[in-house]
């Protein structure tokens, strides 16, 4: 019997939260879904991190103002030094607060700015993800959908885009968000003999010292607090868990 090849398809987001890696560390392939059309001021160009003085402040990658009618293969970035260079200044005071990894995420943050040549926002995304699950030890080896030259037929609604996609890529087992379960239609599912699951909103507490802990903001704040280790035990502690 072949092993059960579970597919993990998802916009590429910007230091993304915790539920995002989770999803990562429980699929066996991941697919960067990159065709469609680009969301201005979305998790795709920015993310939350703790604000020095109180709540949260957004972290972003600006990008060019006619992104917003393109796909989001397409989407380029405007000066993406200035970005890193904006975004390192804005996680100083985690150092001020004595946050115990801040040089790790710090330098996790230059490696990824500095693995995009392109200047293109997906890759810059692609390369948040790459340089974090490799801190964290996930397995990771993404394939832009726009690269696979797959002949998909008409999409009949959002749902369908990840049944068509993993029929033809001949995966087992498809794993969403816990968020996108309106779309599905389970019964096109099962007539094609496609295990659909859904992961569980994650729920990882820890302290933040003197600031107010905040759930769900960037991978950033959770790796300013946690030893690696732990947030990827974590993870793990979730791969047996039953999917909706």
């Amino acid at each position: 019997m072949l092993e059960k090849v579970t597919l993990g398809i998802m916009q590429p987001y910007f230091f993304p939260y915790l539920g995002y890696f989770d999803l990562i560390n429980r699929s066996d392939r991941w697919i960067v879904f990159d065709v469609v059309r680009y969301a201005p001021k979305s998790w795709m160009n920015r993310n939350r991190i703790l604000h020095p003085s109180e709540g949260w402040q957004y972290v972003s990658a600006p990008v060019d103002r006619h992104a917003g009618t393109g796909l989001i293969k397409d989407v380029t970035l405007i000066t993406p030094q200035a970005a890193h260079d904006k975004i390192q200044g804005q996680i100083l005071h985690y150092r001020v607060a004595g946050a115990p990894y801040f040089d790790a995420v710090s330098a996790l943050i230059s490696q990824s700015f500095a693995g995009t040549a392109s200047g293109l926002l997906r890759d810059l995304n692609v390369a948040t993800l790459a340089a974090t699950c490799a801190y964290l030890e996930i397995p990771f080896q993404p394939q832009n959908l726009s690269d696979l030259d797959l002949h998909l037929p008409e999409i009949a609604h959002a749902g369908a885009w990840a049944l068509e996609i993993s029929d033809a890529l001949g995966a087992q087992a498809y794993l969403n968000p816990p968020g996108g379960k309106d779309i599905f239609h389970p019964a096109e599912w099962e007539q094609r003999g496609i295990e659909l699951g859904f992961t569980e909103l994650v729920s990882f507490t820890y302290p933040t010292r003197r600031y107010q802990f905040i759930e769900h903001l960037s991978i950033i704040d959770v790796l300013m607090w946690n030893p690696p280790a732990t947030v990827k035990a974590y993870l793990d502690s979730r791969k047996s868990a039953k999917t909706a």
